[in-house]
């Protein structure tokens, strides 16, 4: 992903929105952003790095995120069965 894929697909949206920075698909996380800066890779291209913010904190994943993501499939609640009565008597 390059500087301008991120303008290109933030550029739908309001720029007073929050941006976090969802990872680790295996327990997905959101952390808020810290900021920008610029470096070099190994060969010496041009590299820009979004760090997390100094107070880390850090939040679940809302699922639907997850999902649009691919990280996770749609889960569904198990059926519910009827319970039986509990207590003396078997709630007679």
């Amino acid at each position: 992903m390059t500087v301008g894929d991120i303008i290109d697909a933030l550029s739908a949206y309001d720029r007073d929105t929050t941006v976090r920075l969802a990872v680790n698909p295996f327990f997905p996380m959101a952390h808020r952003l810290g900021g920008v800066e610029k470096s070099v890779d190994e060969h010496g291209r041009p590299m820009v790095y979004i760090a997390e913010s100094p107070e880390a904190e850090q939040f679940p994943l809302p699922p639907a995120v997850a999902i649009a993501l691919t990280w996770q499939g749609p889960v569904e609640a198990p059926p519910r069965r009827r319970r039986g009565a509990t207590g003396p008597n078997n709630g007679q």
